[in-house]
């Protein structure tokens, strides 16, 4: 989620406090780092999670399709791993907001939590803290290392530790158009001492940001008033915004290592972002996520604008995160969000079968208000407002500010997708990352620059609760739907969010201010495409932190949806043999492969006894909201294996729907929970001539999950949409609603590069 800027937040942090009246509790300038409370997990305990997977590895039944391999060696015994690389604290702005009783939230979350909720609610293996470095002041900073350092601490012995945690941050970077924007970056390092870690996180922030808060006299007055008013965390949270704007910009220029620890080091382009990072000269994983994510992704994105040498470090950039608890971006979806006229001028598409523009909808919504309007002013209006609503980004709906969500019935979002990102930007989905290449400019192999990544998963979660997808539950506390609590303060505060409409029969222009505090407030439009987040998991030799980063480098790793699916997929017939995913090859002959998927545990309720024991009541139900991971002795079984094949462009006109087959193959898998393996070719490999990508999904059987359904639009016989039930994050929906429907949980793999040989040079 984007965070909002200093200049506005004190403002912010007025309007909700008043609307709020009186809270209880005490008053303190700052919320800490938090206390660790739980210690290690039992040894046995987690070894015998690992003696269960190799005799669920070793009892997987023969392959249901292909050929035995006649070559490739058996692979190697790897245990797979699963952790969390994308979690959020309090120490995050927005997360902040979120976090304040207006919203519902239930207070502070900081880095501690992580830890505890990682070891015994979740009970992951390895897990990295990203707060939104604008936020993360000198002093949060290093409060953040030593939580992190000491949740490693209580993990016992280096060599085979119960947790591994993680130090890193996110870049939040939001562009105003499709070629400024950027994304989202996650930035992770692989150890914990002071000559392991910059002395800063990096902001994406222009130089001279946070200079609109200057005026800290009255930031400090208003804080000091709300503090006796029994408005304490309002006030703690303009103790933070102050702090922000405290910390002076570093001087442009300079070399990072040259700089004081106490300055906000900027960094408002991916370019400037991977500079800096190289002048610091360490280890440091760079990891996309949220591609997809239209509420900040702006209609028409490409994520070939990237691909530059300036703006990707292949060296660094090596994973992509393909899901989170904000949807997927894994698809690549052929739908227009605009057309473009012989002038260049955008131009609002018809609406098809599978897809309705917002755009279009504004018109529809235009025709119903003509009343008494001349046909030919009616139809001025409602092109006025296609374009108007075209114009507004991610904001069509705001050119109505009269308007409720489920007015705009389902537009703008992909009907077909597996827990999609809101408003689905398929250009930068992580297919269409898979199909870019250019040509002009060579990669350091003589072939084309291209994207190599290896997909992972996440949570982004941002109340400082790793691994949430363990479970479907507790919707308002597992995901990150958010809404006012009050129907009294939402209503005072929409016109405030999306603007007042100024004539009921005319939309207007939609307010320029997506990544302030107005865009941060308007969360209904998301509530209903919130999950319980994702899992990376990696295929590690040992436990320990080194063998988690060399796998997490070499790519062999793969996401998961929550679940803890196992899979494995290989090439066969790679140059040296049996080569697993993630890794690129040179190959002349028809590639064949191999996928091993087995079905998560079967989860039990309520909590382990090692759990009960770590953590007191009051803890064990403020984080884990009294559910835990645990796992009883049944599996879920595999309903099937999609193979999806990409070809990269050779050109820079050619199409990206002829280019990416999905699925290109898919294979049913027997009812059995013993699991499922497959085998298959690509004979066509070697007769069209040109490289091919692939990689493979494990779907799980239909199973309850949180909000698989979204808008949960109903259609006619002809498919058209007549009407949505939002799961809203507000009062609108009860708290204790889950919003479930059925969804196949899954895998994806990471792909399997196979290029074709290079042409000698004449």
């Amino acid at each position: 989620m984007s965070s909002c800027t200093s200049g506005s937040a004190f403002r912010l942090a007025l309007l909700l406090a008043l609307l709020q009246g009186p809270a209880a509790g005490c008053y303190e300038a700052d919320h800490s780092a938090g206390v660790i409370e739980g210690a290690m997990r039992d040894a046995a305990s987690v070894e015998s999670l690992l003696a269960r997977q190799a005799e669920a590895r070793a009892a997987l039944p023969p392959s249901t399709s292909g050929p035995t391999p006649s070559q490739g060696e058996a692979p190697a015994a790897k245990a797979i791993l699963f952790g969390d690389l994308h979690v959020h604290s309090t120490f995050s702005i927005d997360a902040f907001v979120f976090s304040l009783p207006v919203f519902g939230g239930d207070g502070a979350h900081p880095p501690a939590d992580a830890c505890d909720f990682a070891r015994h609610c979740s009970q992951l293996d390895f897990f990295s803290i990203n707060d939104h470095a604008e936020s993360l002041t000198p002093a949060r900073w290093h409060e953040t290392i030593e939580s992190i350092r000491q949740c490693n601490a209580l993990a016992g012995d280096a060599a085979n530790p119960d947790l591994v945690a993680y130090v890193g941050w996110e870049w939040t970077q939001v562009g105003e158009t499709p070629e400024l924007h950027e994304g989202h970056k996650n930035v992770i390092y692989p150890g914990l001492a002071d000559h392991a870690l910059p002395a800063r996180p990096i902001t994406a922030l222009p130089q001279g940001t946070l200079e609109r808060a200057r005026a800290l006299w009255l930031v400090g007055a208003l804080r000091r008033g709300l503090g006796p008013l029994g408005l304490g965390e309002y006030a703690d949270f303009l103790w933070l915004v102050e702090q922000m704007a405290r910390t002076p910009d570093c001087a442009p220029g300079v070399d990072v290592r040259t700089l004081p620890a106490d300055c906000r080091e900027n960094a408002p382009t991916a370019r400037e972002l991977f500079e800096k990072l190289a002048q610091w000269q360490l280890d440091a994983l760079v990891i996309p996520h949220g591609l997809g994510w239209g509420i900040h992704t702006p209609p028409g994105s490409s994520i070939a604008t990237q691909l530059t040498p300036a703006s990707h470090d292949p060296s660094k950039q090596r994973l992509l995160e393909v899901f989170s608890g904000h949807g997927s971006s894994e698809a690549y979806r052929d739908f227009a969000e605009f057309e473009t006229s012989a002038t260049g001028e955008r131009i609002c598409p018809a609406p098809t079968p599978d897809y309705l523009p917002c755009c279009w909808r504004a018109g529809e919504l235009m025709a119903q208000r003509c009343g008494d309007l001349s046909s030919a002013e009616c139809d001025a209006r409602v092109a006025e407002a296609r374009q108007l609503a075209l114009d507004a980004g991610g904001s069509p709906h705001r050119v109505f500010p009269d308007t409720r969500q489920e007015d705009w019935l389902d537009c703008d979002q992909c009907r077909d997708c597996f827990k999609p990102a809101m408003n689905l930007r398929p250009g930068v989905s992580a297919q269409a990352a898979l199909a870019a290449a250019r040509s002009d400019e060579p990669s350091a192999d003589g072939g084309p620059l291209r994207f190599r990544f290896g997909f992972i998963a996440s949570t982004d979660n941002h109340t400082g609760r790793p691994g949430t997808g363990y479970k479907q539950y507790a919707r308002k506390t597992m995901t990150d739907a958010r809404g006012f609590a009050s129907p009294r303060v939402d209503r005072i505060t929409r016109p405030f969010i999306v603007g007042e409409q100024q004539d009921p029969r005319r939309a207007q222009p939609a307010p320029d201010e997506e990544r302030g505090f107005r865009g941060l407030l308007d969360t209904e439009r998301t509530a209903s495409f919130m999950y319980p987040g994702g899992l990376v998991a990696v295929h590690a030799r040992e436990r320990d932190r080194d063998s988690i980063w060399q796998a997490l480098e070499a790519r062999e790793v793969y996401g998961t949806s929550g679940p803890r699916i196992l899979l494995w997929f290989d090439l066969l017939n790679g140059p040296g043999g049996r080569t697993p995913m993630g890794r690129a090859v040179t190959l002349a002959e028809a590639p064949r492969f191999e996928v091993r998927a087995i079905g998560s545990f079967v989860q039990r309720p309520g909590c382990p006894d090692e759990s009960v024991a770590a953590l007191s009541a009051e803890r064990l139900e403020g984080l884990c909201r009294g559910e835990c991971y645990h796992p009883s002795d049944q599996r879920h079984t595999i309903d099937a294996i999609e193979v999806v094949r990409v070809r990269p462009r050779t050109r820079a006109d050619e199409k990206l729907a002829e280019l990416i087959d999905d699925p290109w193959r898919r294979f049913e898998c027997p009812p059995d929970p013993a699991g499922c393996v497959v085998r298959f070719a690509d004979p066509d490999y070697a007769k069209v001539g040109r490289d091919a990508v692939y990689y493979v999904r494990a779907l799980q059987t239909t199973t309850p999950a949180v909000n698989a359904a979204n808008l949960r639009t109903v259609f006619d016989a002809d498919g058209r949409a007549l009407g949505t039930a939002p799961c809203y994050g507000n009062y609108r929906t009860p708290f204790a609603e889950d919003c479930l429907a059925p969804a196949q949980e899954r895998a994806w793999s990471s792909p399997i590069y196979v290029d074709r040989p290079l042409e000698p040079v004449p």
